[in-house]
């Protein structure tokens, strides 16, 4: 932690420097694989939604020793030819999901599952929700998201301002979009939970980006009228100052996450554990992708199209150009001292000597 605390000094104060905005098509590349494959699996697999948005019946059965094998057989023995998710729950329960049922079909489920596993039937748990319900759950979430997004988007403009919302907008929905991307990828099933995780996701990728963009107005607030850098290498030095922080804020947020998904989710089964910690494990790692190497080249990107932007790089390059010859000239006098000095000393070593160093000559007699 020591060598940490020292590299983010170093960071800190500009004593050393990762270049974050001199590269930023090396990570437009990089985001644009991840989005090219989150569409990918989006118009190729599609979301896995639960029975919340599309509608159905799901069955909740403890037995001593469940399998997936028993819960399918005991679905095909109550005449259901419609697609059925069966999963394993920890190791003693079975979860059986269908589309809608009516009544007498659930309790011909209800009756074959207590059968094939030996439990009464009122010790099996059973859910059933009608389709109408769940769209009007999904365009709830639609609105909220939407919703979402505006206000997060006037505030910025205000806070801030005009490009730094832009910036920040772009950020999240390039968050979302991955993320959801790679939930169709791995199949899991979009649930509430699920949802919740994404409106998460989506305030701590603000969060962390405001955090950047607030030392970015810090240190560009007097650039102008200073002309020592650019608004590039404000961005960039101001990106390095928070980088240990971001580092140390996700790795600790992280921690307890992925605690959730591959402890509660993984070992101990919980459904729902599993859809909320698999959307915040995902999205705090894109968040913070983005929030250092995404929303501050895209601000970078805006500003440096603003013609006094563009002047102050004039400037800075003739500030830049004249230090060079500067020093350069600076050279070329130290190199002509030493000269003269190295013969100055020949002259006084005697090597090489001038008329005056002669012989005399004697003087002729009349």
């Amino acid at each position: 932690m020591s060598s940490l605390s020292g590299i983010g000094g170093r960071l800190y104060r500009g004593e050393t420097a990762i270049e974050f905005i001199a590269h930023r098509r090396r990570w437009y590349a990089v985001s644009a694989v991840l989005i090219a494959v989150a569409a990918i699996s989006l118009f190729a697999q599609g979301l896995h939604l639960g029975i919340e948005f599309k509608g159905g019946s799901s069955f909740t059965v403890t037995s001593t020793n469940p399998s997936i094998d028993m819960g399918r057989q005991a679905v095909s023995d109550a005449g259901i030819t419609s697609e059925t998710v069966v999963q394993k729950i920890g190791n003693n329960k079975i979860r059986v999901q269908t589309g809608a049922l009516t009544n007498a079909q659930v309790n011909a489920i209800q009756d074959s599952l207590a059968k094939k596993f030996n439990v009464q039937v009122n010790n099996i748990d059973t859910q059933s929700i009608g389709p109408s319900w769940g769209k009007e759950i999904t365009h709830k979430a639609l609105y909220g998201l939407l919703g979402f997004l505006l206000v997060v988007m006037a505030y910025l403009a205000l806070a801030f301002e005009p490009k730094m919302a832009v910036a920040a907008i772009a950020a999240v929905v390039h968050d979302v979009f991955i993320t959801v991307g790679i939930y169709a990828l791995v199949g899991f099933d979009v649930t509430p939970a699920t949802v919740i995780g994404f409106l998460t996701i989506l305030g701590y990728s603000l969060y962390d980006t405001v955090v950047v963009f607030d030392k970015i107005r810090e240190n560009t607030r007097t650039i102008t009228s200073t002309g020592k850098v650019t608004f590039s290498q404000a961005v960039n030095h101001a990106v390095n100052q928070t980088l240990v922080r971001s580092f140390n804020t996700s790795l600790i947020a992280l921690m307890p996450v992925a605690s959730i998904l591959f402890v509660g989710a993984g070992i101990l089964g919980a459904g729902t554990l599993k859809d909320l910690s698999l959307a915040l494990f995902i999205g705090l790692a894109i968040g913070t992708y983005s929030s250092v190497f995404i929303a501050p080249p895209i601000l970078a990107t805006l500003r440096e199209r603003e013609p006094a932007m563009q002047a102050l790089a004039k400037r800075v390059a003739i500030r830049g150009g004249a230090a060079a010859s500067t020093a350069a000239a600076a050279v070329s006098l130290n190199a002509d001292v030493s000269t003269a000095g190295a013969a100055g000393s020949s002259d006084k070593s005697g090597r090489e000597r001038g008329p005056r160093n002669q012989p005399k000559r004697k003087p002729r007699r009349r």
